[in-house]
């Protein structure tokens, strides 16, 4: 079960949010908060897993920090929503499998590379999403992603995902 450890004013460049840190027992979890989401229904969220290569490196092999951008875009227009940072590098492979699959993410999409990599397609874990919208008191969602699939699955962790906007 997820545990809430601390929480922070954070200043960005898209606006004021709360930042609330989660444990699971394994790995740290982050949510950005912006606007008052408790007890409300069609709340914009994104849930983005880690990227060290476009966070941190400032890739361009992915679209991870513009897809964060526009949520953060969106959120601040929206007035409220969260972003919930799970720490699933690599679709939840891991960096070396990403490192791994990059021989055949041009040919084949990112799925299909991780695949022929020895790896699963997706091996994230929704859960922790799932209990922070929980904690947080959302009882539906607006789910920012360019991915139906990411939806389902949330879906099957019993988050209300009334619609899916693209990024």
């Amino acid at each position: 079960m997820i545990k809430r450890l601390a929480d922070r004013s954070l200043s960005t460049r898209y606006g004021i949010f709360t930042e609330i840190l989660y444990y699971d027992g394994r790995r740290e979890s982050i949510a950005i908060v912006m606007g008052d989401v408790e007890d409300q229904d069609n709340v914009l969220c994104r849930v983005h897993s880690h990227c060290i290569g476009a966070h941190v490196f400032n890739s361009v092999e992915c679209t991870c920090r513009e897809e964060m951008q526009s949520a953060q875009e969106m959120i601040q227009a929206e007035g409220r929503g969260v972003i919930i940072w799970l720490d699933q590098e690599g679709k939840g492979n891991g960096h070396l499998a990403l490192i791994k699959s990059i021989p055949f993410k041009k040919e084949h999409g990112q799925a299909k590379a991780y695949e022929m990599a020895g790896y699963k397609a997706d091996a994230r874990s929704y859960t922790p999403a799932a209990q922070i919208l929980a904690e947080l008191g959302v009882r539906s969602i607006v789910l920012l992603a360019n991915s139906p699939k990411k939806a389902d699955d949330l879906r099957t962790e019993s988050v209300i995902v009334s619609k899916t906007k693209p990024l």
